[in-house]
């Protein structure tokens, strides 16, 4: 579907009692789950010893037994600090004290000659307690690829205090394109395509799957980032999940408060923005940005051993000063107050029932006072209006906020079944008011004039696509887990159930836009014919969108880590999909069933003793269609063009004296009427899903240094996008002799691309004819016979690294990223226009649009270095670092077609009607960024150093390297049958961030 604004359930019971009734014919032991970690191992002397674990924050307690062959499980752990004792007869003989429970993760803790080589060994003696601390660094329990950040790591390292920034330390993850927001693109896929995981919940956008609702940095406990190969727990991701446990209370009341600034003189300024001309189009050397944030929070037992509180809050003010483009120059002031605070309440019922209940709230408020701005001075003029937004992120729809709210039960039923039961929910209220002035009328005005010393403006505050009034997005769902375990195996089945709802919509500010252009033939309209002697023309186009929609997803799955032999350990897996898409009229318009994604892995611990482990996993992911999709492509909307001579302008910079030229042209079809949900989307349409390959391996070096490399292939095998053209159509029902002149064609549909594809087309009077086009009938009629193209998506990848983990006083990472990604396609998301549509973009709409589209992707970055570490160099004093450096992103020429069926200007891989094959006119530079710290914690402020004082520089050597850019080269126009070029082609769109100064002081205590 065309940009409009490219500027910017439960399971069945059979399927359970099926699923349980394997469980527990089979005789297995479950993995850990998505919110809590493993502990496992074997001991030398199984009989009669009991393995007691006790978190040392907590006081919980539980005791595991040890079978036959010495080996022993500990599952769904809390993440935390543990000791780990073996127990003969009541009394401790051998223990290891600190062992660090991480997220998702197994550690492996033997006993008594069966410990690591970096493991202390010892003798098991009756009533000897040896202490053993040094625990092997590879997890030879799985088959993923993950990495894991503890909260300690988050407060060491130079990272700006959000989700995103920790995320871009994993290998092959990198920054979506800037006009999404702060979001990431994982191994080549768009950035809407991950999962996003609070304490077990999904809290990705509802609408769009662009960002998510976030939570204070200080309550994060353990970060954890899946890069490939995650288990069958996880679905409706085809790019990367990240999964966030928070911080909870323990047994010693502490707290703290904090304060960090960013102060705006000691921040470099940013670059200004030139055309390629060297005209001036953007001055950002006078824009102004300060941060200040407070943060608190407060952990302890409100009932020693039973009952634990955890609470935060950070409260964070950000004043800029900026100036817009010379297409509309605005002069805005701008306050953003941003506040997330998390509540959590953790019940040891009994040491074999857990409960905990989390609340986040995230919401952000955007004040903006806008002036008009005169370029030629330099200066601010006359007041225009106010902005104000409530978490609403304008353009990049990434930042959703809103309350969360989530309830988790933990029962250790016996010592082989264990029970995880969650429910969540979220809300959220999107607001936008615009207040003027002066004029009440102030349409949406552009001025894509050549050569025009003073472009026409109007008196807009956004000069855009503002959002509908009503606008919220609520989800809930929930889910079941059960594992249990026999013998040799760890099995684990559970449902997982999510509904996701939005109200939402947008129009164009003053309701339609006016675009000013030079006069010439507009490609795919011969009705357009501007009198001889006109130079300009107008068009004006209108567009509206609103309505209330929902997506139900639900699935099973089954999976099982099944301990082959003592060095090899298989996984199998299997997850059950089931997608619903429901409309404004609450009419399903898509629906998938049984969408089976198998997952199988191995791992090798090629020694026995996890110092090298060799693993493999192969599998398969899905996604759900977005809810947005329903928004625009399966409810009312409207979005249609006219021309227009004009002979004067007015004040607010509409045109007047206007004649109009030729009729009005509804594009894509959105007549404002909602369309048949019948004919919305191909039948039996297949889900969005792509398969994944990885094989890999780690190797201790000696007890501090490791060392590894994995190589990755994805392959994207089906997606969903619409179609736009009705040729296909009308050649079909020519040569079927079926009567279309009174059929009802919808503007686009949902359907497969590249393959063939059966749509249901009313032809009149409600009579439904099946249209069985096969992926030969998409081609293009002559004379230009274009064959539409088989859908491509391939990312494949070689990581390395080197790791020294923290041992005398320091800790250091490097990983160096060979990748490539490569197709035809980005996948739900067009970076090259930033359109902000997912799984409905102005991709596959026609055939010509496709063409010369095969090339390096958006998100190809070829050559990645990242490394970061810290050094704790005296009791006082630490310093941390932190490198990035990675190829350019590739750039395109964008441009007309000299046929336009679908006429959409200038959005085809053409320029000067001549191919112009994606990434042919090379890349950006490439980019490096190092940002480093510092912290003194003094002993003058106590025997615990509880005061901490710390300055953190970003971008230390101040290199402003583009990273993205205008890829369209074509204004859209023909002038003497040449296509008029741009003067925006080639523009930065946005540059790495300018180097800026962060203070810290931090105070924490006890009670």
């Amino acid at each position: 579907m065309q940009a409009s604004n490219v500027r910017n359930g439960a399971i069945r019971r059979t399927a359970l009692c099926t699923a349980l009734a394997f469980c527990f014919a089979s005789g297995a032991v479950l993995a850990q789950s998505n919110a809590s970690g493993v502990v496992f191992g074997r001991v030398a002397q199984p009989d009669g010893a009991v393995v007691h674990l006790e978190n040392l924050d907590t006081g919980l307690t539980r005791d595991v037994g040890v079978d036959a062959d010495g080996r022993y499980r500990a599952s769904s752990l809390p993440v935390g600090r543990y000791k780990v004792s073996v127990q003969r007869g009541g009394q401790v003989a051998e223990s290891r004290d600190n062992v660090q429970v991480n997220l998702g993760g197994g550690v492996d803790v033997s006993f008594g000659g069966a410990a690591t080589a970096s493991a202390t060994s010892a003798q098991n003696l009756e009533g000897v307690q040896v202490t053993g601390n040094v625990l092997p660094a590879i997890d030879v329990s799985q088959v993923d690829s993950r990495t894991v950040l503890t909260s300690e790591q988050l407060q060491k390292l130079p990272l700006a205090r959000d989700v995103t920034a920790a995320a871009l330390l994993a290998p092959g993850v990198i920054s979506g394109d800037s006009r999404y927001g702060n979001v990431a693109s994982f191994g080549g896929s768009s950035a809407s395509e991950n999962q996003y995981y609070i304490n077990g919940y999904a809290v990705t956008n509802a609408l769009t799957g662009l960002g998510f609702t976030s939570l204070p940095y200080d309550a994060i406990d353990q970060q954890q980032i899946f890069t490939g190969g995650y288990g069958a727990e996880y679905g409706r991701s085809t790019g990367g999940v990240i999964n966030i446990v928070t911080k909870r209370g323990g047994n010693t009341w502490k707290g703290g408060v904090g304060m960090y600034i960013q102060p705006n003189g000691a921040r470099q300024s940013p670059r200004n923005i030139y055309r390629t001309n060297g005209q001036l189009y953007q001055n950002r050397g006078d824009n102004e940005r300060s941060d200040t944030q407070y943060t608190a929070y407060i952990s302890g037992p409100l009932i020693k051993d039973k009952l634990f509180l955890f609470a935060a809050g950070d409260f964070t003010r950000t004043d800029t000063k900026s100036t817009s483009s010379i297409l509309a120059p605005q002069r805005t002031n701008q306050t953003q107050k941003a506040t997330k605070w998390m509540g959590k309440i953790d019940w040891n019922i009994t040491d074999n029932h857990l409960l905990e209940v989390t609340g986040i709230g995230d919401k952000t408020n955007t004040e903006r006072s806008v002036y008009a701005y005169d370029y030629d001075t330099r200066s601010r003029g006359a007041y225009l209006g106010t902005d104000n937004l409530k978490n609403f992120d304008a353009g990049a729809g990434s930042a959703p906020g809103g309350d969360v709210y989530i309830g988790k039960y933990t029962g250790y039923i016996t010592d082989d079944l264990t029970i995880n039961a969650l429910y969540g929910h979220t809300t959220t209220k999107h607001e936008r008011d615009l207040g003027y002035a002066g004029s009440s009328n102030c349409p949406w005005i552009t001025d894509n004039r050549r050569g025009i010393a003073n472009p026409i403006t109007g008196c807009g505050l956004v000069n855009g696509t503002v959002l509908n009034a009503g606008a919220k997005d609520k989800t809930h769902g929930w889910r079941l887990d059960v594992e249990y375990r026999a013998g040799d195996h760890d099995l684990r089945v559970g449902v997982d159930n999510q509904t996701l709802e939005s109200t939402s919509g947008n129009i164009y500010e003053g309701g339609y836009r006016w675009v000013y252009r030079n006069a010439g033939t507009v490609t795919g309209r011969p009705d357009i014919v501007p009198p001889p002697g006109t130079t300009y023309v107008a068009e004006k186009r209108l567009f509206e969108t609103g309505a209330s929609v929902k997506t139900e997803q639900e699935a099973q799955y089954i999976e099982d880590h099944w301990q082959v032999t003592d060095r090899w350990m298989v996984y199998l897996g299997l997850r059950n999909e089931q997608f619903k898409n429901l409309n404004g009229d609450g009419e399903t318009y898509v629906k998938q069933r049984h969408q089976l994604a198998p997952r199988l892995g191995a791992t090798w611990d090629v020694f026995g003793d996890s110092t090298f482990k060799i693993y493999a996993n192969a599998g398969r992911y899905h996604l759900a269609i977005p809810s947005n999709v329903a928004i625009r492509g399966a409810s009312a909307s409207t979005y249609y063009s006219e021309y227009y001579t004009y002979s004067g302008v007015a004040a607010n910079g509409e045109p007047t004296g206007l004649t109009q030229l030729g009729s009005r042209a509804y594009l894509n079809g959105e007549d404002g009427t909602t369309p048949d949900p019948k004919t919305v989307a191909a039948k039996g349409i297949d889900a969005y899903y792509q398969d994944e390959y990885i094989l890999g391996f780690d190797k201790a070096i000696n007890e501090n240094w490791s060392f590894g490399a994995k190589a990755t292939y994805r392959k994207l095998k089906s997606s969903i996008d619409d179609f736009c053209d009705s040729r296909p159509f009308e050649s079909y029902a020519a040569r079927n002799g079926i009567d279309i002149s009174n059929a009802s064609l919808p503007g686009c549909y949902l359907f497969n691309p590249g393959k063939s594809n059966t749509f249901l087309v009313d032809v009149g009077g409600g009579q439904y004819v099946p249209f069985k086009l096969t992926k030969d009938d998409f081609t293009s009629p002559p004379p230009g016979n274009v064959p539409f193209p088989d859908l491509k998506r391939s990312y494949y990848s070689l990581d390395l690294y080197l790791e020294h983990h923290f041992a005398d006083d320091w800790y250091g990472r490097i990983d160096y990223t060979f990748s490539r990604s490569y197709g035809n396609s980005e996948g739900q998301l067009k970076s090259d226009i930033g359109q902000l549509d997912p799984s409905v973009t102005q991709d596959w709409d026609a055939p010509e649009i496709m063409q010369y589209a095969n090339g390096p992707l958006p998100n190809d970055r070829t050559h990645q270095l990242k490394a970061y570490g810290y050094w704790q160099a005296t009791q006082e004093w630490l310093f941390g670092g932190n490198l990035a450096v990675a190829t350019g992103r590739p750039k395109n020429c964008i441009g007309l077609d000299p046929v336009d069926a679908i006429q959409y200007g200038a959005s085809y891989f053409e320029c000067g009607f001549q191919p112009s094959p994606r990434g042919s006119k090379g890349r950006l530079p490439y980019t490096w960024n190092l940002d480093l710290n510092a912290e003194y914690r003094p002993m003058w402020a106590g025997q615990n150093q509880p005061l901490a004082f710390s300055a953190t520089v970003f971008n230390v050597v101040g290199s402003q390297r583009p990273v993205g850019q205008i890829d369209v080269g074509e204004t859209g126009t023909v002038q003497n049958g040449v296509p008029v070029v741009s003067d925006d082609y080639r523009r930065p769109i946005a540059f790495q961030n300018p180097r800026y100064l962060r203070l810290g002081v931090r105070y924490d205590f006890s009670l």
